[in-house]
This record gives C-alpha cells, sequence and structure tokens, in this order.
C-alpha cells in the first residue's frame, strides 16, 4: 500500500452543514474515517473540491436551474474545506463535475497506480471518481466507512453497483485496508 494514493473527495463546507441542501446526513462519520486514513498516505493525498462553474453549459444548465443557492464563485464559503481538512490539505484539485478523476490527480497516482478513495457523496462524486479512475487502468479501492451517502440506502446502494465492477472497484473497510498498510 505504500504506493497508493489517497483522494479524499469533496469534505466542504455544502456537504458538512446540516442546513445545507446538500448536506450528507452521515458527513461527521466520513470525516472521522477521513482523519483515520490519513497518517497512513502522509505525502500521498489529494483533496477535492467540487465547485459551481462560471457558466454552466449543457444539461448542467438544468442542474444549477434545480439547485441555484449553490451558484456562487469559487471562493465562497459553502465550497471550502471544513476547518479540520483546510489546515492538512496540501495539495487540492478543484473541479466542476462530479468526477475528480482529472489528469493532475491521474498524474499523482501514476499510470499503474493504486487511488484510494474515502468522503462524500458516495453515490455521486465518489462513484464518479471511482468509475472514471477504473476506465483509466488504476486499481481503486473505496473505503465505505469512510464515505457517505445522501442517505444511507443510497450510500449502501452506490457501494454495491462498486463492488460489480471487481477487480477494478474494491470496496473495502477502514481497518482492513489499514491492516494492508502495516508491514
Amino acid at each position: 500500500m505504500s504506493s497508493a494514493h489517497l483522494a479524499v473527495i469533496d469534505m466542504q463546507r455544502v456537504f458538512a452543514d446540516p442546513d445545507s441542501p446538500w448536506a450528507a446526513p452521515r458527513y461527521a462519520d466520513a470525516a472521522a474515517g477521513v482523519r483515520a486514513l490519513l497518517p497512513a498516505f502522509a505525502g500521498r493525498v489529494t483533496f477535492t473540491r467540487f465547485l459551481a462553474p462560471e457558466q454552466p453549459a449543457g444539461a448542467w444548465r438544468a442542474y444549477y436551474a434545480q439547485w441555484p443557492f449553490a451558484r456562487r464563485p469559487p471562493d465562497a464559503d459553502l465550497w471550502t474545506l471544513t476547518d479540520e481538512f483546510a489546515a492538512l490539505a496540501d495539495h487540492v484539485v478543484d473541479t466542476t463535475t462530479f468526477g475528480k478523476w482529472t489528469p493532475e490527480l491521474a498524474d499523482r497516482v501514476g499510470p499503474d497506480g493504486r487511488l484510494v478513495l474515502a468522503g462524500v457523496s458516495t453515490d455521486c462524486c465518489v462513484l464518479s471518481t471511482a468509475l472514471a479512475a477504473a476506465d483509466a487502468g488504476a486499481e481503486v479501492l473505496v473505503v465505505a466507512d469512510a464515505c457517505a451517502g445522501v442517505d444511507d440506502d443510497s450510500h449502501v446502494r452506490a457501494l454495491q453497483v462498486m463492488e460489480l465492477y471487481r477487480p477494478l472497484v474494491r470496496v473495502t473497510t477502514l481497518a482492513d485496508l489499514l491492516a494492508e498498510t502495516e508491514p
């Protein structure tokens, strides 16, 4: 596991704030899992942020018509990483898409790399990132108890869908993943 790279997906205020329309009810559980993972991936962590585009195009226009509160500039408070992670985020990738498998993240993982995913939301940005990375040839591990969905049922269903992509995508637990990293 020493060459694996951890991508912490969208641990932002917009998903943490219980009053946000996009709140992930188990955000705190995902945050606890992320905190437990970080020491095992020192120097090999990328945090991501979802941002609204300046001018939505295509189907994104209808999406933001449904969610007008999110039409905020990149420096808006709702897009910042939560305080506990902002101070730890040495490397951040911003995207206006659900999937975070960008050329920058791909370069950090490497052509034959292993990508470990944690964060929110399991049923949107984690899922979109996992499938794109797997398509590109990365081995993907999704840490189930370091992720949270829009609700418990959606979280479980997304994990079940990702497990269908085995061996390209493997759903694991924090305990099992950390056991793999021990000497």
